[in-house]
């Protein structure tokens, strides 16, 4: 159903979000200050610690693990490489922002946790999408994977994934692991 249609439903039984503005980000935390949110939850998320490459040599310092995420490519403050840099993933136990090549963020699947199906998906063809702001992509769900028709890049643990049918929504769940793509 079109955001339009539902908020004209809420205006109708007089619910307070009917003129909600829309949000793209993290809806309930104060002025989009999200790390604050963050250093209350998990306080060691902002303690510094090595920014290393796929290979496990340090390439620079950062100033905690709350300030990076999946894919990013800016603010790594590590220069001199042959090629840019991406954060390919974060390691708590370890305090490590390890980064890569934008290969090296291309992943062929993920594995679904706490899935809420809303239709008979296995092995059927569907749309997903696992980013916010991203497209839908070609996949299909074998078991508790979704399995991508191309590779996909910034796929990262803690994600929603949401899949569709044309307009209609299947279902979706929690993105718990990811499997690289053989590049």
């Amino acid at each position: 159903m079109p955001k339009d249609n539902v908020r004209a439903i809420a205006r109708q039984l007089d619910l307070v979000v009917a003129n909600k503005p829309d949000s793209q980000d993290i809806c309930f935390v104060p002025e989009g200050d999200y790390a604050s949110v963050v250093r209350k939850v998990r306080p060691e998320a902002e303690s510094d610690g090595p920014i290393v490459d796929m290979q496990g040599q340090e390439l620079g310092r950062h100033k905690g693990l709350i300030h990076y995420t999946v894919g990013q490519r800016r603010g790594l403050e590590i220069g001199g490489l042959a090629e840019p840099v991406y954060v390919v993933r974060l390691e708590p136990e370890t305090q490590s922002v390890v980064v890569g090549p934008k290969r090296a963020l291309a992943v062929s699947a993920a594995r679904i946790s706490e899935p809420n199906w809303l239709a008979d998906v296995e092995g059927r063809p569907v749309m997903a999408k696992v980013r916010s702001l991203a497209k839908p992509v070609p996949a299909r769900i074998e078991g508790e994977w979704l399995r991508f028709d191309g590779e996909e890049y910034g796929v990262a643990p803690g994600q929603a994934a949401v899949l569709y049918s044309d307009d209609q929504v299947l279902g979706g769940g929690w993105i718990e692991e990811t499997e690289a793509a053989v590049t």
